[in-house]
């Protein structure tokens, strides 16, 4: 029997520094205050470094613990070097094959369950019905709910086949906010009907292929809740998730610790308001004072009959059916991380989720004698991708591919002038220009750039990195490229077609209206 202060506990997923369980951390497993740990790229050096960082907290804990991460594949994964990329969900889809997503969703739940990590934070359920989101964009498989459904349908079967925990993330959808809730609290507006007709449809299909765990997102709602976001909302969890979807199963928070909550409520509270609006798991990502904070809030609800007995222990028992259902009991070795089955299957993925926009005929683009030039942009857009290194892979690829080629990378405003100066130097005896983008529609200055860049050069190579909205924002390319997604399998898809190895099958899954 779970004493009060332990059951609590269950409720609390942390996140800490260093690529070593904290004395702190092993001491709160040991003593039940928490219920699990999630893992970030800094606390990520090598498979084996990882399985023991895993196991040194399941050893160290009273009770059973849930190991989460984020490992959608695509821009949002914080295993790579040395384990097995994967493209995100936007190439996937684009390639319209669910099966193909089934197993990428299988081969990362088998690194995964390798390493002991019993829970992941994907798929993304999320309809990308805006170009102008920071938060979605490559995350989710296009802007057709059915194929969206379709795509987490199957990645729920792929994690379940490996014995792996899912996550149908953000409830109730993110695809129409603006602002990313990492920097702030977004606010969505619009009838409830469209809520229901367009973002809920894949949560529903979740729900019905018995998603283990649902993420409610830090979004404000303001047809459903004008007072909270969804992940402080009765209305949103306790009454449209649980009450009119049916959904029974773990329900977890997105980071407690992005500024849309901590600017307005604080961790104390917030957990509390979580808690109470239905909220099974609240997930706090990096501070020791938040979780201490959240910890000592609940417990004092609790005590104090603000929350009461029945609501902890019904969350309570959600959350050790889901450790009971995924224990990982017949883990896979740890040699199958990074296996050569695996990175050919992500180099499959990739490659059937690129899509040519323009001049299949000019295919090959580039021989091993071309004088190429590169210039590629990899800035980030927003803060969920504090993880991952960009601008590195696509200039070695390259370089393997094309001996002569040359790569210039932009890494932020105050850099372009710089890089130009340098390109400018190099131009002349350049056969090709290839210009690489990454969300160029939503950065004037890298899409004014690429655009002097090709009107100089007509019959330049546009690569889109991220989203294919670059090319709806840039004209006058004379290939256009889209990768769909920037992890190393997508990059080296995207060199493999410049250098005519295939012919990109994919299919847009947004929207480039009006026509190129």
């Amino acid at each position: 029997m779970l004493k009060l202060k332990e059951k609590i506990g269950q409720m609390l997923m942390v996140g800490f520094d260093g690529a070593v369980a904290p004395p702190y951390l092993l001491d709160w497993l040991a003593c039940g205050r928490i219920g699990g740990v999630y893992l970030f790229a800094r606390n990520v050096e090598s498979p084996a470094q990882v399985k023991q960082l895993v196991d040194s907290c399941q050893n160290a804990a009273k009770y059973p613990i849930l190991a989460g991460i984020d490992q959608e594949g695509g821009a949002v994964a914080r295993l790579r070097a040395g384990f097995s990329e994967s493209p995100g969900a936007l190439a996937l889809g684009a390639s319209r094959d669910m099966q193909l997503a089934e197993d990428i969703a299988f081969m990362m739940g088998r690194e995964l369950a390798a390493l002991g990590i019993n829970w992941n934070f994907a798929p993304v359920a999320d309809v990308a019905h805006k170009s102008a989101n920071p938060s979605v964009g490559t995350r989710s498989a296009g802007a057709d709910k059915d194929l969206v459904r379709d795509f987490v349908i199957a990645q729920i079967k792929g994690f379940e086949r490996a014995g792996v925990a899912s996550t149908a993330k953000h409830f109730p959808g993110l695809g129409n906010s603006e602002i990313d809730t990492h920097e702030a609290l977004a606010k969505v507006s619009g009838s409830l009907r469209y809520l229901y007709e367009e973002d809920l449809m894949p949560f529903r299909s979740a729900i019905g292929a018995n998603v283990p765990c649902i993420m409610i997102s830090h979004v404000m709602f303001e047809e459903l809740d004008d007072r909270y976001p969804a992940s402080l909302s009765p209305r949103a969890i306790d009454g449209l998730l649980r009450s009119e979807l049916g959904y029974d199963r773990a329900v977890c928070t997105d980071c407690m610790e992005m500024k849309a909550i901590t600017d307005g409520w604080g961790a104390g509270e917030s957990a509390v308001l979580a808690v109470l609006a239905g909220v099974d798991m609240l997930l706090f990502s990096h501070s020791r004072a938040r979780q201490e904070a959240a910890y000592n809030a609940l417990l004092g609800a609790a005590e104090s009959g603000r929350i009461s007995p029945e609501r902890i222990d019904k969350s309570v028992a959600r959350i050790r059916a889901m450790k009971r259902r995924h224990q990982l009991n017949d883990r896979s070795p740890l040699e199958i991380v990074g296996c050569e089955t695996h990175r050919s299957l992500a180099r499959k993925a990739a490659r059937a989720g690129t899509v040519l926009l323009r001049a299949p005929e000019r295919l090959p683009i580039a021989g091993p004698r071309s004088r190429v030039l590169c210039i590629e942009f990899a800035t980030q857009l927003f803060s969920g991708e504090e993880d991952q290194d960009c601008g590195t892979d696509l200039s070695r690829y390259l370089r393997e591919r094309l001996p002569q080629a040359e790569s210039l990378i932009v890494r932020s405003e105050n850099e372009l002038d710089m890089v130009l100066a340098q390109a400018e130097a190099l131009d002349a005896a350049a056969d090709i220009l290839i210009i690489a983008t990454r969300n160029a529609h939503m950065l004037p200055w890298q899409a004014r750039a690429a655009q002097a860049m090709i009107d100089r050069h007509p019959g330049a190579v546009l690569l889109c990195l991220r989203n294919p909205y670059d090319a709806k924002a840039i004209s006058g390319a004379g290939v256009i490229l889209c990768s769909n997604g920037d992890s190393a399998p997508s990059l080296e898809a995207a060199v493999d077609a410049i250098c005519g190895d295939y012919v990109p099958s994919g299919k847009l899954t947004v929207n480039l209206e009006p026509a190129l």
